[in-house]
């Protein structure tokens, strides 16, 4: 069993291309079924955040391959798959 705040310390890396997505800022429920549907990175486009608008990064639960011990594997094929432009 793993708790949420566990979770929220794991640095997420795709295997795909090996980049380093960050850590998880939110996580997206599913009530009705009471499961995960995504988890919610913070977005990495440096000018509009400065402007202060940031796009997360919402990377489907289908899409993690291995949860370990300090980092989260996802398998992601572009960017635009999760919501941030390619």
């Amino acid at each position: 069993m793993i708790k949420i705040s566990d979770l929220r310390l794991r640095e997420v890396v795709n295997i795909v291309d090996g980049r380093r997505l960050g850590v998880i800022k939110d996580i997206e429920l599913d009530l009705e079924v009471g499961k995960v549907k995504a988890l919610i990175l913070p977005g990495t486009n440096r000018l509009m955040s400065f402007f202060g608008r940031n796009e997360d990064v919402i990377v489907p639960w289908e899409k993690i391959r291995t949860i370990g011990v300090d980092v989260i594997l996802v398998e992601i094929h572009g960017f635009a798959d999760v919501g941030h432009p390619a």
